[in-house]
């Protein structure tokens, strides 16, 4: 016989147990894990009293941030700038004749399309300078964040006309434009000097808005290319100051953004062509523009 309990009475059926033990199973680890959830957040309220709610250690965390580490880097000074490089001349212009003779109009009056520049006795033309100067200064500015862009780069059969050079940095919206040259005058008269834009306001040409800026860039070319190449200013032209204004050149008249023109030195001078052929005299060169222009477009 079996034994029934304490009371010796009829036994009472048993309550299933299985749901209530799976049930304190499941409950027992989850309140478990809340009350340490809720005591690493700092309780139901932060050491001030502040409500749990309203604590930023309680508040859902924050979502992952988009910035890249490009974003990260620092701005370089000439970030958003538009600088416009106008190698002057062209090497196979000799070969246009007809088209570089065209006469266009530059306000004041009509002027050839452009010319062959001029060399070196040894042969080393002006515009073989004159684009190898601008690479150099191309890649010093684009190394500073600045956008750069050519009038030409050795791609074109002849030019561009000087209007056209002036409409390239006029629809780029440059912050600044430098047409680079050599000059062709006589033996002995040495040294650079920059063109500056006189005051025009004549038919198509209206300079009036970019004489001011324009001479501010130019002083600041001049000075920094005199540093930085050693050199001395024009002997033969600005008076000592390495300064010309002019109002006969269609690259400066027609140009509505700040614009000037450097000689970089006189190549038909034997001791300026001897520094004016020289790779590492060139490398100066650039940089003494790069950082005249960097200082005007710093302010």
């Amino acid at each position: 016989m079996s034994y029934a309990g304490p009371e010796f009475g009829s036994p009472r059926p048993r309550r299933p147990r299985r749901p209530l033990t799976v049930a304190l199973a499941v409950l027992v680890p989850g309140a478990l894990l809340g009350w340490l959830v809720y005591e690493g957040v700092g309780g139901a309220a932060d050491g001030n009293g502040t409500p749990a709610a309203a604590s930023p250690r309680a508040s859902a965390p924050p979502a992952a941030s988009s910035t890249t580490a490009e974003d990260k880097k620092p701005l370089s000074s000439l970030q958003g700038k538009v600088v416009v490089i106008d190698p002057g001349h062209n090497v196979t212009n000799f070969r246009h004749t007809a088209e570089i003779n065209r006469k266009v109009d530059i306000g004041t009056n009509r002027k050839e399309c452009d010319t062959t520049g001029t060399s070196t006795d040894s042969g080393y033309a002006e515009a073989e300078f004159t684009l190898d100067v601008a690479h150099r200064l191309r890649t010093l500015l684009e190394g500073k964040g600045a956008t750069v862009k050519l009038t030409q780069d050795g791609d074109r059969p002849y030019g561009p006309c000087v209007d056209e050079r002036a409409r390239i940095g006029n629809s780029a919206k440059a912050d600044a434009v430098v047409s680079i040259h050599a000059d062709g005058a006589g033996a002995g008269q040495r040294g650079y000097h920059v063109i500056l834009p006189g005051r025009v306001h004549q038919g198509i040409a209206d300079t009036r808005r970019i004489v001011a800026p324009s001479a501010e860039l130019g002083e600041l070319v001049a000075h920094d290319f005199g540093r930085v190449t050693g050199t001395a200013p024009s002997n033969y032209i600005g008076d000592g100051t390495g300064l010309d204004t002019r109002t006969d050149l269609g690259g400066l008249n027609l140009s509505k953004v700040p614009k000037v023109f450097i000689e970089c030195g006189n190549m038909r001078d034997s001791e300026d062509a001897a520094l004016l052929t020289s790779g590492a005299w060139r490398q100066k060169a650039a940089q003494g523009i790069s950082e005249g222009i960097v200082s005007f477009l710093r302010g």
